[in-house]
Order: C-alpha cells, then sequence, then structure tokens
C-alpha cells in the first residue's frame, strides 16, 4: 500500500519546503497538508496532481514502484575482456548507464592497453601492482605502485606494463565510455 501523505513529505522536504510553503503554492492550507502527511485524508486526483507539480514529481514516479539499485558487486558479478594485449575486468556490470566506469587493467610483461581515442571527459588511474608507463599525446608517465594518473579524456592514451612480472592498474572513466 502507498502511503501518500509520507511520499509526499518526503518530496516536500527534498525541497527544502515547509508545509504552510507548500500550502501557499498549492492554494490548500497548512492544516490539510499537515493531515495529508500523516496520512489522516486523502487528496483527491486533481488537488495530489497540483501538489506534484510544485514537489517537481509526475504521478507515474510517485506510484511508480521503487527499483533496487545493486550497491555491492563481487568476483561474480565481474566479467572479463581483451584490452589491448592485456585484459579488463570489468567491475560494476552494465555501468555504461553510470557515470563513471571502473575497471582493473591487468598486463603481463610488455603487455600494453589499446589506445583511447579522445572523447569529452576524464579519466583516473591508480597502480595497484607492477609499474606502468602512461603514453598521453607525445608524454610518457612512469607509475609505480601506489602513484595515480588523473587526465583529460580529449588525450589519445594508452597503458604499457615495464614491470618484470604482471602489472595492475584501477582506471576509472567518465562518463563510462570503455
Amino acid at each position: 500500500m502507498v502511503e501518500i501523505g509520507r511520499k509526499i513529505k518526503q518530496y516536500r522536504l527534498r525541497l527544502d519546503l515547509t508545509q504552510e510553503e507548500l500550502a501557499q503554492r498549492t492554494e490548500l492550507t497548512k492544516g490539510y497538508i499537515s493531515q495529508l502527511e500523516n496520512d489522516l485524508c486523502s487528496p483527491s486526483i486533481a488537488t495530489l496532481e497540483d501538489i506534484l507539480n510544485v514537489l517537481g514529481v509526475s504521478l507515474q514516479d510517485f506510484f511508480a514502484e521503487p527499483k533496487h539499485v545493486q550497491v555491492v558487486y563481487s568476483a561474480e558479478d565481474y566479467f572479463i575482456s581483451e584490452n589491448g594485449s592485456g585484459t579488463s575486468t570489468w567491475l560494476i556490470p552494465n555501468s555504461q548507464v553510470k557515470q563513471m566506469e571502473p575497471i582493473i587493467l591487468t598486463l603481463k610483461k610488455g603487455e600494453q592497453s589499446m589506445e583511447r581515442t579522445p572523447f569529452e571527459g576524464e579519466e583516473f588511474g591508480y597502480v595497484l601492482s607492477g609499474e606502468v608507463e602512461l603514453l598521453a599525446g607525445e608524454e610518457i608517465y612512469r607509475l609505480k605502485t601506489g602513484d595515480s594518473f588523473s587526465l583529460s579524456g580529449t588525450c589519445q592514451h594508452s597503458i604499457k606494463n615495464t614491470h618484470k612480472s604482471e602489472s595492475r592498474v584501477l582506471w576509472v572513466t567518465t562518463p563510462s565510455n570503455f
């Protein structure tokens, strides 16, 4: 059962409105808003539409069932793909619908990631283990375990493992576009 009053109150508080301000904007009384929020009365559809219009939410969204949003991901959720001569472990499935896209790039000795073509956004990397070279445009940056990088996506770049064994880099792109 939808608790209309409780939901109205949640939306009102998100907008930092008082009951009195909501009442004024909807041409209702503060007492009526209070009764609604305490589920002591039910609004007509027209009144509810007026209230929701002020609160910036549609009837459809107001009555929609909350979607389960996954917060924690484990190894069973990951998948691995090729990235140049190395591999990418995708840490969040369906991350293309999110603002950022994290992967772990794994490169064996001498391996190199694919070359990233310019895009509008940013990238961040953190060397989890090993030593790598970040080849960004004409520049070469040497990074070791514990070092990080941040660069504009407008710069063409790739990562090469220069360590005697495997190197791993946490690599995050925003917006997602790996």
